[in-house]
Parts: structure tokens; C-alpha cells; sequence
């Protein structure tokens, strides 16, 4: 297929969306597809376009898939402006001149003739060009969303007014509803959509994925232990991914200040934001915190593998609009995680059995469970062990990007006119045919 990828955050960025978006693509060149993406220049999660890109120009990169096959990949970067501190208005700015630079580089693909545009959200601001350009090429118009941005800045209070959420609302179940197919990284912001009033049968489950095989629980001692100067007999708790308000870190800088006289207890904060040179002092004040800039995926595995506990702090209100993109290889390290959620969100029921969740908001419950596991050697170690099983069963990145280039080609068939070969109904992650074409295979650990 020619596949159309429209994505405000792409490869390099390490983490959320960017990092997802890449590796999506990746993996379509891997199966021999032709991918063509019009992004931003590199800027997340530090708020600050990477050396090497320029936030005002646009540019174009070239270069041929891994396969033999003809698979080739093109991408077209264009200008945005980039708040240092992006809140309430400075992000829709931020937003919106993505969505205008990007118009010409999507028109231009109309000519290539895509099988499939694919929008990724944020941002819906792009939403007109991906539906013009799908339409005038006769392709298939797809939206992925991995975080409700409209309900999730309401949500945190960045915009307040009742007039303009209505009127917003009422924009973005227009735009929604007008895509082909939709899909969402978990079954609750997959019935959100329906909620929007997308139809159930044009909705399809995208979790996101780790691929098992790079992330996966060593069996040896992590040598970054050492660099860090952490005693064998420590238990760390870690933190690695994104400073943003939807986390709440706050709570960690409370619970790393109410543990200082748990001397068994380290904490690593390998984390990037606006606000981190801020966050790091106030960590460091604590005495039992060590804080890194975020490491390199050749060094992603050890990193995780130094975490006795993985840390995933969220706010109340976030939840369900956003799937922690960080979990998948949190799960995959084999490591518990102890969250923050509410009975009955998606987070809360892919943790149970798997990990700890305490109520958002509350140092003493954090407090508390942190303890537990600190104290609990073996029921860190069950666990661990059924947060594995669970990520190379449901999470492995073959498995998931299979099921998803399965339905991408069933819909293309479905638009093109062609005759279907095989009856795929896909909704809340469940495939109505046979065995699936994809299955995860454990990683062998020992190597």
C-alpha cells in the first residue's frame, strides 16, 4: 500500500506520540509498504526544535525501506512555532501553525495517489487537509488518536469557557464522524469516540506496542547501576518519560520528600520537559533522588531493568483521555508499576493482577504503596512476572501492528471497489476470523 502519515511528533523524538509514529513506520517499510510523512521538525518533549532542524523551513527527507522490496519512505518537515512554556493558547498557536504550514506538503501527495491518509491526533487541527487530500487521491481517511487534546485541556483547566466548548465539541464530532474509519489506543477512548458520535463499526482498537524483543527483564546486573552509584541493595523506584501536567509530578517530588528516611528507597527521575531544571533542584532536595536527561533507546533496556518499581503518576482528571504511552515498556521489563487511577479507568483494570494502583492525588496512598512493594520482594517478582506475560502476549509490536495492517488493508479493498478475500470486523480489539496472521513469540532472555 502507499500510506499517507500526517503526525505533528515523529522519529527522532524519544518519547509519546513521536516515538510511536516512527516506529509504526518502521515497521510498514519492514512489510514493503511505500510511507510518506509530513511532520514537524523534532521539539518534544523539551519544547525546543532539536539541533540540527529548523523550526522555519521546511525540508525533505529521503531514503529506501530495509526490505528488498521497493518500499521507500519520504518525509517532509514543516515549519511550526514552539512556546518555551506551552499552555492554554500559546499550544493551540502552536497547533494551529503546524496545521497551516503542513496544508501544502499533504496537497502535493494528492498526485502520489495513497491507499490510506492517516491523520495521527494530536493534531485534529489538520483534520480538513487529511480529509481533502484523502478524498481528491480516493483513499482511505483514517484517524488515530492517542490523546483527546480538546477534552483533556478542559479537563485541566486551561480553558474554562462553556460557550467555546460547546462550540469546539460540536467541531471536532463533525470532523471525527467524517474520517472513514477511527481508532484509539485503549477500549475507553475507543467507546469515547462512539460517545462523539463516531459509528461503532468504523472504530477500531490501535493499542500501543513494545517490541518484547529490545525490552525484556536481564537477568544479569545492569552496569548503569553502578554508574549511578546505587548500592546493591537499593531499592529504586523509576520514573522515565515526559514532564507534562497531565502526570502530576508533583506527587513524586511530595513522595520522594516524605520517603527521605527510607535509606533502602532511591529514586531516578530520568525525565525532559520546560520545567525539569526546576524539578530537578526540587528533587535533589530531598537527598534520595537522582535525575537524568532522557537516555538513548540503544540504553532503554538497561534503564529500565535498574527499577525495582516503575512509577506512573496521573491526574484524575487525564484519565481515560490519554493511555500512558511509557507503560507498554514498563510492563515489558518484567518490573511492577504502582499508579495513580481511578477504580474502573483503563489504566487501573490493565494493572490489576499486574502491578499496584492507589487514588490519584493522595502522597499517603502512594506513600503506602510504595512501601508494600519495597517491603514485598516476592510479590514484586509475581508481579513483574504477570506484567511480562501480558505485554508479549498483547503488547508485542508485531501482534499489534499486525492486527492494525490487516484492517488498514480490508479497508483499502472496501474503498477501492476490490472483492474481499477475507470478513474482518474489528472493534474494541476483537477480530472475527480465524487464528490471527500475527502472533508474539517470548523473547529468549537468556541471550
Amino acid at each position: 500500500m502507499r500510506i499517507l502519515v500526517c503526525s505533528i511528533n515523529f522519529t527522532p523524538e524519544l518519547t509519546g506520540v513521536g516515538k510511536y509514529s516512527g516506529e509504526m513506520v518502521e515497521w510498514l517499510l519492514e512489510q514493503g509498504h511505500e510511507v510518506r510523512v509530513v511532520t514537524a521538525p523534532p521539539h518534544y518533549p523539551q519544547w525546543k526544535v532539536h539541533e540540527g532542524y529548523s523550526a522555519w523551513q521546511f525540508s525533505q527527507e529521503r531514503r529506501s525501506g530495509t526490505t528488498a522490496s521497493t518500499s521507500e519512505l519520504e518525509v517532509t518537515r514543516c515549519p511550526i512555532w514552539v512556546p518555551q512554556v506551552p499552555r492554554s493558547w500559546s499550544r493551540v498557536l502552536h497547533l494551529l501553525s503546524f496545521s497551516l504550514s503542513s496544508w501544502p506538503a499533504m496537497l502535493k501527495n494528492v498526485f502520489w495517489k495513497p491507499d490510506v491518509v492517516l491523520l495521527v491526533a494530536p493534531t485534529l487541527f489538520c483534520s480538513p487537509q487529511a480529509l481533502c487530500v484523502a478524498r481528491l487521491s480516493r483513499a482511505v481517511a483514517w484517524l488515530h488518536v492517542q490523546d483527546f487534546e480538546l477534552d483533556a485541556a478542559f479537563q485541566l483547566k486551561e480553558f474554562s469557557s462553556s460557550p467555546l466548548r460547546r462550540c469546539i465539541e460540536g467541531l471536532e464530532r463533525v470532523l471525527m464522524r467524517s474520517f472513514d474509519h477511527a481508532s484509539a489506543i485503549s477500549e475507553k477512548m475507543v467507546q469515547r469516540l462512539v460517545a462523539k458520535g463516531v459509528d461503532e463499526s468504523r472504530c477500531v482498537l490501535f493499542p500501543n506496542w513494545v517490541d518484547t524483543s529490545v525490552i525484556y527483564p536481564l537477568e544479569h546486573p545492569v552496569s548503569l547501576r553502578d554508574e549511578l552509584g546505587i548500592a546493591d541493595d537499593s531499592i529504586v523506584a523509576l520514573y522515565s518519560g515526559s514532564l507534562g501536567k497531565k502526570q502530576g509530578m508533583e506527587l513524586l517530588l511530595d513522595v520522594s520528600q516524605r520517603m527521605a528516611a527510607r535509606a533502602e528507597v532511591q529514586f531516578v527521575f530520568c525525565l525532559d520537559g520546560p520545567s525539569r531544571e526546576q524539578f530537578a533542584q526540587v528533587a535533589k532536595g530531598s537527598g534520595n533522588a537522582i535525575v537524568l536527561p532522557l537516555q538513548p533507546m540503544s540504553r532503554l533496556n538497561e534503564l529500565l531493568n535498574i527499577a525495582d518499581i516503575h512509577l506512573l503518576p496521573q491526574l484524575a482528571c487525564a484519565a481515560d483521555l490519554v493511555m500512558p504511552s511509557k507503560l507498554t515498556g514498563m510492563m515489558a521489563s518484567g518490573k511492577p508499576v504502582l499508579a495513580t487511577a481511578e477504580p474502573g479507568t483503563q489504566i487501573a483494570e490493565l494493572l490489576s493482577q499486574r502491578g499496584l494502583v492507589v487514588p490519584p492525588g493522595s502522597p499517603e496512598a502512594f506513600v503506602s504503596g510504595l512501601i508494600r512493594l519495597a517491603e514485598s520482594p516476592e510479590l514484586r517478582k509475581q508481579l513483574g512476572r504477570k506484567a511480562r506475560e501480558y505485554a508479549t502476549t498483547h503488547m508485542d509490536r508485531n501482534y499489534v501492528l499486525g492486527r492494525f495492517e490487516l484492517a488498514m488493508r480490508d479497508a483499502s479493498r472496501q474503498c477501492s471497489g476490490e472483492t474481499r478475500r477475507e470478513a474482518v470486523v474489528l472493534y474494541a480489539g476483537e477480530i472475527a476470523h480465524e487464528e490471527p496472521v500475527f502472533v508474539a513469540e517470548e523473547a529468549d532472555t537468556t541471550e
